[in-house]
């Protein structure tokens, strides 16, 4: 039976570092500071900026929210993100995806500082993630890096395939993972024999968006499984990409959803923020 990766647990001991290093750098006159930015009423991204405040408050990292109406036109949103950019006590902005319709997403995202894109979305960000020295790193690629780095999964020569191919995560974490010396095949949807592109894998890497697509019996022997995936079935069930207890049996170690990947994705939007802050008081 696989080791079961404890996301929550090890979010856990990321966000007491976190919170450490935070009062050293208050100590030495310098408090981390995050804007975050919710355009309409989206329940989730309401869910979602809630949680990102509380592990702000807790962390001791200075947060701020802005809450605009849905009727937001792209200019003011533009001119707020203008306005936190110049905001010396701001190190990090996110604005909470989607927006509404009226608005570019690319647009907005470009008009935030690279300094201060602590979703690691910015183009100069992306394009310095290919070449190996991303001022930020996406922040769920960067937890499911950590949490291999935690659990002791040494990715140097391992096949790795990565499901899924978004901007979000499919392609960073394959940049990520070959920067770690693996040899990486990102697969998708539309894949052909995808079960046995799956079966080489000594990594596994969930994250194309489908209920339990990936079955367990393309679950090589001793893989590590990390799923990213969260899909709603029903009302209240979630379950990942991978259909976790028959790749559970398979597997040396898996994510669970919820619980797994998730709580990381929080946790590095905080790293991201205290090493914004650390590079402005240096």
């Amino acid at each position: 039976m696989a080791l079961i990766i404890d996301g929550k647990a090890l979010a856990g001991q990321i966000r007491e570092e976190i919170a450490q290093q935070t009062q050293q750098l208050i100590a030495n006159g310098v408090t981390p500071g995050l804007a975050v930015v919710l355009v309409g009423e989206d329940p989730a991204s309401r869910v979602y900026v809630t949680m990102k405040e509380k592990a702000c408050a807790a962390a001791g990292i200075y947060s701020v929210e802005h809450k605009l109406p849905a009727t937001t036109t792209e200019q003011e949103l533009l001119d707020l993100v203008t306005r936190l950019n110049q905001d010396a006590r701001i190190d990090g902005i996110l604005v909470q995806l989607p927006l509404p319709e009226q608005i570019d997403e690319a647009k907005i995202l470009e008009a935030i500082s690279p300094a201060k894109d602590v979703d690691g979305f910015h183009p100069y960000n992306v394009g310095r993630l290919v070449t190996g020295n991303a001022l930020f790193k996406p922040c769920t690629p960067y937890g499911v890096m950590v949490m291999l780095e935690r659990i002791g999964v040494d990715l140097k020569g391992k096949n790795v395939v990565v499901v899924g191919r978004s901007n979000i995560v499919g392609k960073p974490v394959a940049l990520m993972c070959l920067a770690e010396h693996a040899t990486v095949t990102i697969c998708h949807s539309r894949t052909q024999d995808l079960a046995a592109k799956v079966l080489a894998a000594d990594v596994v890497i969930a994250a194309v968006g489908r209920p339990e697509m990936i079955q367990g019996d393309w679950i090589k022997p001793g893989a590590v499984v990390i799923d990213v995936g969260v899909n709603r079935v029903g009302e209240k069930k979630l379950v990942g990409d991978v259909a976790y207890a028959a790749a559970a049996e398979r597997a040396s170690a898996i994510t669970p959803v919820p619980g797994g990947v998730g709580p990381m994705t929080i946790a590095m939007l905080l790293q991201n923020t205290l090493e914004s802050a650390k590079r402005r008081a240096s």
